[in-house]
């Protein structure tokens, strides 16, 4: 157990770290300081098939210099940021989304280094579903691995953009009826700025709820793993980066006490792990004592694995989920929940160790009581069904690549089709691949760079297959994998998958990138169009 020093330093840090933030510029709510006990995100729930809520974006500093973007939800009077939207499949989701990011508190240069991108549209600036530019104040809403229609005012990120001074737009989907239950989440995806608003804290979960036999009585836990960053003199931007869970930042040893998870003693736990970090690759570990535990994996990216693994490291990308169960805390331990850091490559950005929590034995948890929500089953025959046994209609290469711009003019960021040229992505491109609903596809995408990334589709998820040629035994489905950086000699790695496009709510034109979104925000896009079948 900790020292009666170490202790004794805890309460000094917490009160010191308390003013600070307490005196904070930022119209953001107050977030916890680091040595805080995690808690769960509010939750709201659907009601009768449906939710509905009103959600704000903000802007603002902290008194030590950190960027903040927050969604606010008010609720009693109280400024709530980014809340759990928790539906059942088939629920209908209307969220109402303000725009109100300042342009005076806007992170230094960030206007410099992106500038305005110009845009195509006939109608005004003011039609949120066919704008004429991107601004440092534009957002609009990803809601990440959901597989609903790419279409304004659902989930599409081409066309729909929304300014300052707008008035609320709303965004309506339906959870399809055969949605695999499990963790998603939501995020603004304004491109050029993605990275500012997304670094800034400007995410949160969803939940699709489900019944699991596995997680039945079970303690359940959101962990959202997020950046903030602040400007500086330092030449590396990633030296005032700090890493956050829940946004308490995880930055014990060097600066502060270790944020703290209450668990009871002996009893197993459910937790949903969510990396909406902007480009830290987690390796996630639990240790009890200095002994590292088998995580029992159930669910990746929303969807539930055929059969449980068991690993003592999970390995999760930006943008990201893994639900998992961990074994009871001994009443005489002490847990550590620590990410060790990823080797990105010989140019990739730096993604070091930190310990996220301790995992402490004490009473109940701190968390919510949960009203009474039923849960509806979703339909027989779950999306994607069958997959891995389809014959792909279509085989297609892509590639990973990147170009250095002069001595100082930084780096630009490409996938490419194989055949084609490489180009910087810009919103005007037309469609990179044209295809049909109803076909089935088998993608391999080749990272030709020294640096990892992180292959993510929008509207619909894909089947693992082989990872640098060699075939996956049992496939599973992901919206966001891993592409090894080169190492500079043999073959290129590679990743591929297969994509379903069988569903024809998907039709239409959307986006597929690296979810490192400094390289999305920098080029590294393209789009898909996804015809109806005649």
């Amino acid at each position: 157990m900790r020292s009666l020093l170490h202790k004794l330093l805890f309460v000094l840090f917490s009160g010191v770290l308390t003013v600070n933030v307490c005196a904070q510029l930022s119209p953001c709510p107050l977030r916890p300081p680091a040595g805080s006990q995690i808690v769960n995100p509010f939750d709201l729930y659907s009601q009768n098939g449906t939710l509905t809520l009103d959600l704000t974006l903000k802007n603002g500093t902290d008194s030590n210099g950190f960027s903040h973007y927050c969604y606010i939800y008010q609720y009693q009077g109280k400024q709530i940021e980014a809340p759990t939207l928790r539906l059942n499949p088939g629920d209908q989701l209307i969220l109402n989304l303000t725009d109100s990011i300042s342009s005076s508190m806007l992170r230094k240069n960030m206007a410099h280094m992106h500038g305005a991108m110009k845009m195509s549209g006939t109608k005004g600036a003011d039609d949120p579903c066919n704008p004429t530019e991107v601004l440092p104040t534009s957002t609009n809403l990803h809601f990440h691995g959901l597989n609903v229609p790419p279409l304004c005012h659902q989930d599409d990120v081409i066309n729909t953009l929304l300014q300052t001074g707008d008035p609320p737009f709303q965004y309506s989907l339906q959870i399809p009826p055969n949605e695999p239950p499990g963790m998603y989440w939501y995020h603004p995806h304004p491109h050029g700025y993605t990275t500012d608003q997304v670094i800034g804290g400007a995410s949160g979960a969803i939940i699709v709820e489900g019944n699991n036999p596995l997680t039945q009585g079970l303690t359940e836990r959101i962990l959202i793993m997020r950046e903030q960053v602040k400007s500086g003199p330092a030449r590396d931007p990633d030296a005032n980066t700090q890493i956050t869970l829940n946004f308490a930042p995880a930055v014990y040893p060097e600066d502060a006490p270790a944020n703290t998870i209450s668990v009871q003693a002996g009893k197993q736990e459910y937790w949903r792990f969510l990396n909406s970090s902007s480009k830290q690759f987690a390796s996630l570990q639990l240790l009890y004592g200095v002994t590292p535990q088998q995580l029992e994996v159930i669910a990746v990216d929303g969807v539930q694995l055929q059969e449980p693994i068991y690993e003592s490291t999970v390995y999760v990308p930006p943008a990201g989920r893994v639900e998992f169960i961990i074994p009871g805390l001994p009443a005489d331990q002490v847990g550590t929940f620590l990410t060790l850091g990823y080797n990105t490559g010989p140019v990739g950005d730096p993604n070091g160790y930190h310990i996220l929590a301790e995992v402490m034995p004490g009473g109940t948890p701190h968390l919510a009581k949960r009203p009474a929500h039923p849960v509806k089953p979703p339909a027989d025959r779950r999306r994607f069904s069958g997959l891995a046994t389809q014959a792909p209609t279509t085989t297609r290469s892509l590639y990973f690549s990147e170009q250095n711009v002069g001595t100082n003019g930084g780096t630009q960021f490409f996938i490419t089709v194989v055949g084609q040229k490489p180009r910087v992505f810009h919103m005007d491109d037309p469609p990179a691949i044209v295809t049909n609903t109803g076909a089935v596809e088998d993608w391999t995408i080749e990272n030709h760079s020294g640096e990892v990334h992180a292959f993510h589709m929008h509207q619909i998820h894909f089947l693992v297959m082989a990872i640098n040629g060699v075939p996956v035994p049992n496939p599973d489905l992901q919206d966001t994998v891993i592409v090894p950086p080169y190492s500079g000699t043999g073959p290129y790695s590679s990743v591929t998958v297969r994509m379903d496009f069988r569903d024809p709510n998907i039709a239409g034109t959307f986006v597929y990138h690296c979810h490192i979104l400094d390289h999305e925000d920098g080029g590294m896009m393209a789009k898909i169009q996804v015809n109806r079948a005649n």
